[in-house]
């Protein structure tokens, strides 16, 4: 999903009348201290049943029947991804089915439901804004590793090895051992690596640097020890947004995210 372009389609949408569009910003992280009773479906009830009531006093039939539309359409998304749930839920709808964008999302979201003219955008523009098309580049002496992140969700990962045999990096495969270098841990290999870390991550860069243009990464983060990691940074022409130094290279992907995202 490119939300950029999904934006734009929707910054494009007016209606008049009554048939308006919904807007669901849906709260559904499990590790949320006020989701842990699933308060979201207190909360998704709550919102559809104002609307219903705001509407009954109004006595406008045709508006009505076009929000109970719209509501089984965002009860059947709820009830058929409640198992698969992530963070959150961003919902865009209208009965005549002209709009219609439904996501599970892995990133924070305030509740907040709306029925008007337009669609309500303000906080899909800020998870866009926040959670760019990125790349987090872990690193060791000997390994780095790419995260490739969009959304706050990981659209794939993959290694590089140094290759003392050769000299040169060399992408790591799932029937790798480690025979390259990974486990030449012995102090001659950390003399070597320290004496040579200029010229092996200048060779390198240039791969990462296509990585980035390749992906259209926005945003680019190096993560390692303050050596390895800035050398790494000062050796690359793309621009790094942020050098976290700590060696992570061995942590569990989600961890890496929430020390990048928060």
């Amino acid at each position: 999903m490119d939300l950029n372009k999904e934006i734009q389609k929707l910054e494009n949408v007016r209606t008049d009348n009554s048939n308006k569009v919904f807007t669901m910003y849906l709260n559904t992280d499990p590790s949320d201290p006020e989701q842990q009773a699933g308060e979201w479906k207190i909360h998704l009830k709550n919102g559809l049943r104002n609307f219903e009531q705001y509407l009954k006093e109004d006595d406008d039939k045709e508006e009505q029947k076009n929000f109970q539309a719209v509501k089984e359409k965002v009860e059947r998304f709820v009830v058929g991804n409640e198992q698969n749930f992530l963070k959150g839920i961003v919902l865009f709808a209208t009965a005549d089915g002209e709009v219609w964008f439904a996501n599970r999302v892995q990133m924070p979201l305030e509740t907040a439901f709306y029925w008007q003219e337009t669609p309500q955008l303000d906080q899909l523009k800020q998870l866009s804004a926040e959670y760019p098309k990125s790349g987090i580049i872990l690193v060791q002496q000997n390994e780095i590793k790419v995260i490739d992140v969009y959304l706050n969700e990981i659209e794939e990962t993959y290694s590089y090895e140094l290759d003392l045999n050769i000299n040169d990096w060399r992408e790591k495969t799932t029937t790798d051992t480690g025979s390259g270098s990974t486990n030449q841990h012995t102090e001659k290999f950390e003399d070597r690596v320290e004496a040579n870390q200029q010229r092996w991550y200048k060779k390198i860069a240039p791969k990462l640097d296509k990585q980035a243009k390749d992906r259209s990464w926005e945003k680019i983060y190096v993560i390692g020890e303050s050596d390895p990691a800035n050398e790494l940074k000062e050796q690359m022409n793309k621009p790094v947004n942020n050098v976290i130094q700590k060696n992570m290279l061995d942590h569990e992907e989600s961890k890496v995210l929430q020390e990048v995202f928060g």
